[in-house]
Order: structure tokens, then sequence, then C-alpha cells
């Protein structure tokens, strides 16, 4: 895991890759711990490039794939909000900002039961998960 970040989400998938009886070879689809670690390293290495380009003090916000649109919220104390979403949607960038001045604040900050700097699980607060979904599930790009 990083040093420098939080992770905000906790996988309940087990860590290991799927293995196919039929053939024995191994799936193509990315365990939750795995992906999260490749979007940190995207995220990271974006930020390096523009830096180095730009020479200013400039940040991305999103980017897309043809797979996929990444959305980033970054904090002034350095969390950091991803979201991933359909190529076509619109920014949620102030979606994430919600989700932090709301449902983080409320049920992660204010809680002195939950540990802020745990860099290997993650915030596991089920308030927090149950309200960060029901605001997505809310969302028109969503549905």
């Amino acid at each position: 895991m990083s040093t420098t970040g939080t992770v905000v989400a906790v996988s309940e998938e087990p860590t290991s890759t799927e293995v196919h009886p039929a053939d024995g070879a191994k799936s193509n689809v990315l365990t939750f711990d795995e992906e999260a670690k490749l979007v940190y390293g995207v995220i990271l290495s974006l930020r390096n490039m523009i830096k180095k380009l730009s020479r200013r003090d400039e940040q991305f916000t999103t980017y897309r794939t043809s797979a996929y649109k990444l959305h980033l919220f970054e904090t002034l104390s350095g969390y950091k909000f991803v979201m991933l979403s359909d190529p076509s949607t619109e920014g949620l960038r102030f979606i994430l900002r919600q989700i932090y001045n709301g449902p983080f604040i409320d049920y992660v900050v204010r809680n002195p039961l939950v540990p802020m700097d745990s860099r290997v699980q993650g915030i596991d607060n089920d308030y927090f998960r149950g309200s960060v979904d029901r605001m997505i599930r809310g969302l028109s790009a969503f549905a």
C-alpha cells in the first residue's frame, strides 16, 4: 500500500486470482485490491507527468479511456476520492466533493472510533458505505 494515501473502500472479495478449471488458465479479472493499486498508480503517474510537463502546480480531475472514465477529487489534507464510470458520463467531481463534505465528514472524520490512518484495511464504516451507496444510486448516470 501507499505511504501517502488512504484506502476508503474495503474489498469483500477473495484476494486470489480466479482459475478456470476447464482450461487451467488464469482469468483476466482483477481482484478489488489489485485494481485499487493499479488505479492509485495511474493517478500518481499522471500527477507526476503533469508536474513535469507543465512546470506549474496543475492537477487533473478526470481522464477517459475507451472502457471507463476516472473522476478524481483530492482534498487539501490529501484524501483522494476516485470514481470510475462509463466513458460517456459527464464529470462527477461534484459528487466526490459531496461524498467528502457529507458522509466522509459525518461518519468518518467526526467518528472517534474510525481510525483515520488505516492504510491496510481502509475505512470500514457501514454508515459511510450506506450513505455513499444511496447517494450514488440516486444519480441519473448510475440508474
